[in-house]
């Protein structure tokens, strides 16, 4: 079974880092659209966050399924990965559901340990890096408890959901599947689930 390696998750942070610091705005808007390609559904899934518990909430969600991805993109280098599907990813939060669900006093417990511990197996360098940097994000103030408490499932969802595609498990389409898309107006609003127009978000990067 693939796992991604303490390396790939270093190198995924410091990218993403020097990303942040540069402001590349371009690059962004590159990878944006390329996971936008490549995971629709995973965007709707993240996205999905921001409708209960506001923007600021699903920006943070939208964040960090986009690292997960870009963490188990580095498995496939050379290769892609497999596109999650709408089955996969409710699939997958059964599984996180389940799971949860038989750890005793979960309420109780801050956001970044509600965690269970036979789905941390299954990977254990990404949900340790996970844990730490909601860990650092509350305790630096760059997000509040509760925004923690909301997207920390649904990364937990993502993981599995990767890692269940990876492993064959529950298999995702693969890449090259040819996806019927829909012509988005300028006007129209984001299919990534901002809430903005298409032309104030990701159309601006199209232009």
């Amino acid at each position: 079974m693939p796992v991604v390696s303490p390396e790939m998750v270093e190198a995924t942070i410091a990218a993403f880092t020097r990303l942040d610091q540069r402001g590349d705005k371009k690059k962004m808007n590159k990878l944006a659209q390329r996971l936008q390609k490549e995971q629709p559904h995973l965007l709707q899934h993240a996205a999905g966050v921001r409708t209960e518990h506001g923007d600021a909430t699903g920006e943070a969600a939208v964040f960090y399924a986009t690292l997960v991805w870009a963490m188990f993109d580095r498995v496939g280098e050379g290769g892609t990965l497999p596109r999650l599907t709408q089955e996969n990813l409710t699939d997958a939060d059964k599984v996180v559901t389940d799971s949860l669900a038989a750890l005793p006093g979960l309420a109780d417990k801050p956001a970044q340990e509600r965690v269970a511990p036979n789905l941390a197996e299954t990977q254990p360098h990404v949900y340790a890096k996970l844990v730490e940097l909601i860990s650092e994000d509350v305790k630096e103030a760059a997000m509040t408890a509760e925004t923690a408490s909301a997207i920390i499932k649904p990364t937990q969802v993502v993981i599995e959901a990767f890692d269940a595609a990876l492993s064959g498990r529950r298999p995702g389409e693969r890449q090259g599947t040819v996806v019927a898309e829909t012509k988005v107006g300028r006007n129209d609003p984001c299919p990534c689930g901002s809430g903005k127009k298409y032309k104030k978000c990701h159309g601006e990067a199209a232009t």
